[in-house]
């Protein structure tokens, strides 16, 4: 499989290994450095991760951070009900608050803190946008346990907030609006009793306008992203049509901003 380049100083389009997915490589016209990003039909750029390369550096939460994060929280969403923590934390300090169901909100909700202890390496002009945390809605009835835990079919949305929250700082990349993150490649379903397998990076629903940034100080705005399950067909329509397209079957299907495993599928026929 080979990586779609395209020069940026004299637009000569070329080929590369997808082993080089990453990797600065030089232009066989003009040997401008270009990095090596595969770009969709809607020409948004895929990045393709080689296995990490970093070693586990172990590191504590920063007090000052959480706090903010947490007083953040229960400003705009409500007390927070319990915190999952991590025992053992590499490169950054996930932690996962859980804000209970509420008669203005009856769902979960869960959220991060620790992805914005270290900034993302993000593009030129992108640099308002190095620090975020997640969130994902999860409907009243989801069980909430550590036993409950044991199955993956109850697990895995804390799994990938925690998963999600620390790529950036595993493979120097970032997570924006409109990035999708595929569960694997091909896509695997992620657990056995639905068939989304896939991650949108998107604004944050069903909170308040307010709740979406957390101005830290002159240099830090940390950014609030929800965490929109996809099937297999929406991800590729999105790389294909483009995000507002997506957007559009969302709407006209009238998507909640609550996880439901068996949604319909905006981009497949009934």
């Amino acid at each position: 499989m080979a990586i779609r380049v395209q020069c940026a100083l004299c637009a000569e389009p070329f080929q590369v290994p997808d082993d080089q997915a990453g990797k600065t490589v030089a232009c066989p016209k003009c040997g401008c450095d270009v990095p090596a990003v595969d770009y969709s039909a809607s020409g948004s750029p895929i990045y393709r991760h080689a296995p990490r390369t970093k070693e586990f550096t172990l590191t504590t939460g920063d007090g000052a951070a959480i706090e903010a994060i947490s007083s953040h929280i229960e400003t705009h969403l409500g007390a927070i009900d319990g915190v999952f923590h991590e025992l053992l934390s590499d490169l950054v300090h996930i932690d996962v608050h859980h804000v209970a169901p509420a008669d203005e909100r009856p769902f979960h909700t869960l959220i991060t803190s620790g992805m914005s202890d270290l900034p993302m390496t993000v593009p030129e002009g992108a640099e308002a946008f190095r620090f975020a945390e997640l969130l994902i809605h999860l409907p009243p009835e989801w069980p909430l346990t550590q036993e409950a835990f044991q199955d993956e079919a109850n697990y895995w949305p804390v799994r990938w907030l925690k998963t999600l929250a620390r790529l950036p700082h595993e493979y120097n990349t970032w997570l924006g609006y409109g990035h999708t993150v595929p569960n694997g490649d091909p896509p695997q379903p992620f657990a056995r009793n639905t068939e989304l397998c896939c991650c949108l990076i998107f604004p944050p629903l069903e909170v308040p306008d307010e709740f979406g940034t957390l101005e830290v100080d002159a240099d830090k705005q940390i950014h609030f992203y929800g965490l929109t399950p996809l099937y297999r067909e929406e991800m590729d329509f999105k790389l294909a049509h483009g995000m507002d397209a997506l957007i559009e079957r969302f709407e006209e299907h009238d998507i909640s901003g609550v996880l439901d495993l068996q949604r319909r599928n905006v981009c497949k026929d009934e």
